[in-house]
């Protein structure tokens, strides 16, 4: 069948590029939408004019965004590209002009009434998105040998964009911090004593540091609660904490906390950039924190600040 070896071939290329595991299930999606739209003729037989109209279609009648258009249209140059190896001309691809949105901010009682309202290793995840700035998957990758109480410092390995960065750790959170990996290491080694207790390792180092799939250090600060069949080896691992438990738990907790805000785990780490603005740190400290590789990212933040982007009064308060 065309679409089954065709999206085998992208999913091969997409690994060998190191892209993340994200973009290769949304690079496969669209190329996958592509060959229906096109009547599941082989994109090998079409081009320019096609990609063209699949985009014009995803804008007049799937009324997409414009950042949706643009993921699409990314897979697609990526297919001709460098799975056919027949680039298209991106003069004939239109771009999407993507909205610049400002982020939704929660004051800081705010924060502490949504933190409040929640509970368990949920409310620990909230606390490092907030006290971190750290993205969600940020957070529930986090290793036991990455947090550094001593230094509070969380160290970021392969992030967004394959950048490693150290953040802050929140003195605030370290009690419970420590509380939870007591707990996590009583657990890991009633496992380890019945023979289990592994965990996946990055890339290919289960096979340069073989013991470090059972290693304390290796470990998940927020393990899931069962371990799983490893549906590539066989073997059973313990998967970190799933990010649709901590979405669902900030989604009650901000109803709870009777907010009429859309606010989103996400929403914690740009109260993270705004409020450290807000008490005196440039903007460059912030950019190094968040992990933005450009200074402009960053400078969205200055919008939503108190007294606005400027630090202008309105003349109304005069």
């Amino acid at each position: 069948m065309v679409a089954g070896g065709l999206l085998a071939e992208v999913r091969r290329t997409v690994r060998l590029r190191h892209y993340s595991a994200r973009t290769e299930r949304a690079y496969v999606a669209w190329v996958s939408r592509y060959v229906r739209f096109a009547g599941m003729r082989h994109p090998r037989d079409l081009g320019d004019a096609e990609v063209a109209a699949f985009l014009a279609d995803l804008a007049e009648r799937r009324r997409v965004s414009g950042a949706t258009q643009n993921q699409a249209a990314a897979a697609l140059l990526f297919l001709y590209r460098e799975v056919l190896g027949r680039p298209l001309s991106r003069a004939r691809i239109p771009r999407a002009r993507e909205s610049v949105r400002v982020p939704v901010v929660l004051t800081r009682d705010e924060v502490r009434r949504v933190l409040g309202a929640m509970t368990g290793p949920n409310r620990l995840v909230a606390e490092l998105l907030y006290g971190s700035g750290l993205r969600l998957m940020e957070a529930l990758t986090l290793r036991v040998k990455d947090v550094d109480i001593p230094r509070r410092e969380l160290r970021l390995r392969d992030a967004k964009g394959k950048r490693d960065r150290v953040t802050v750790l929140a003195g605030s959170v370290v009690p419970m911090l420590e509380d939870h990996l007591v707990r996590v290491r009583e657990r890991w080694a009633g496992e380890r004593a019945a023979g289990g207790g592994g965990v996946p390792l990055p890339s290919a180092l289960h096979r340069k540091l073989p013991y470090a799939t059972t290693d304390w250090a290796w470990h998940w600060v927020f393990p899931a609660t069962r371990a799983h069949r490893d549906p590539a080896t066989g073997v059973m691992f313990r998967w970190h904490w799933h990010p649709s438990a901590v979405q669902r738990a900030v989604r009650a907790a901000v109803q709870s906390a009777g907010l009429a805000k859309r606010a989103t785990c996400h929403t914690f780490r740009h109260s993270f950039a705004t409020h450290l603005l807000e008490g005196g740190y440039d903007i460059r400290t912030v950019q190094e924190l968040l992990g933005h590789r450009d200074v402009r990212t960053t400078m969205i933040y200055t919008h939503v600040l108190n007294r606005g982007g400027l630090g202008v009064r309105s003349p109304a308060d005069f």
